[in-house]
């Protein structure tokens, strides 16, 4: 994509919310039915897109926590209006180096969304030893897969996919990242260690008339393969003059894969 500017973040989350997994968020919610508070701590938080997705589902009595390293976006997502009873701090951390600050204290439930794919193999296992040290449940939502479906085909489409999904495992803070690994690491770690895992896929879903998300979605492919040298540039011109055209057409749909996954140590509810 073109980075986590704010513009997109807010562009991207009616895809986020509608792609969530029931079934998994379902499983979180039951896990605190019957509290009368949460306190949960939302790992590079943006501007709340996960706090406003879970909020309504939880009890009255939250206290969240939003971690990231980004001022900005600390600065909207404490602007999120709340209803009564849903208590909200912002904390300036930067999780590649600070993780374990950012996990401490009464905490009852870990969340994030959109970051586990950013990570790297390491920083992943520093994640699911803390929270299990602490007994935290954790909830990881629409971490991408490496799915891609697009609509009308291009002969150069599997040219471009290929090229996006190695470019995911560039270092983007964490070491080399998991990418479209990142789900399946994430859920062996866990069960590995004797977790009770729910998952399920999260796709986004783009149709003819979600002209500007696919857009944005397609630039960012385009910059990305012409980023790893492993298509040409008159290649990637042709099939994103393409692809521009079908969407500018209505013509055009998109599915990418991503995965939601709830963790449960043992002997929590």
């Amino acid at each position: 994509m073109t980075g986590f500017a704010a513009d997109w973040l807010a562009l991207r989350e009616p895809y986020d919310i509608r792609a969530r997994n029931p079934q998994v968020l379902d499983a979180v919610v039951a896990s605190f039915a019957g509290n009368n508070a949460v306190r949960i701590v939302d790992l590079a938080c943006g501007t709340g897109s996960t706090l406003r997705a879970l909020a309504p589902r939880f009890p009255r009595g939250q206290n969240w926590r939003l971690a990231d390293n980004d001022l900005s976006l600390l600065a909207r997502a404490s602007g999120t209006a709340m209803p009564p009873g849903v208590t909200v701090t912002t904390t300036p951390i930067d999780l590649n180096r600070d993780l374990e600050e950012a996990l401490d204290g009464p905490v009852d439930l870990v969340t994030t969304s959109a970051l586990l794919d950013l990570v790297s193999e390491a920083w992943l296992e520093r994640l699911v030893v803390e929270t299990l040290a602490r007994s935290i449940p954790f909830y990881a939502a629409l971490s991408y897969d490496g799915r891609i479906e697009i609509g009308p085909p291009h002969k150069f489409d599997a040219a471009i996919v290929a090229a996006v999904n190695k470019h995911q495992h560039n270092n983007k803070g964490f070491g080399p990242a998991l990418g479209p690994d990142a789900a399946s690491a994430t859920i062996a770690q866990f069960e590995k260690l004797g977790c009770k895992v729910v998952h399920g896929k999260a796709d986004w879903v783009a149709g003819p008339d979600d002209r500007e998300f696919q857009s944005e979605i397609f630039s960012g492919w385009a910059s990305a393969a012409r980023e790893t040298g492993d298509v040409t540039l008159g290649d990637i011109v042709e099939w994103l003059t393409f692809r521009r055209d079908q969407v500018a057409a209505g013509r055009s749909s998109v599915r990418v894969g991503h995965v939601d996954i709830f963790a449960r140590p043992a002997g929590t509810r």
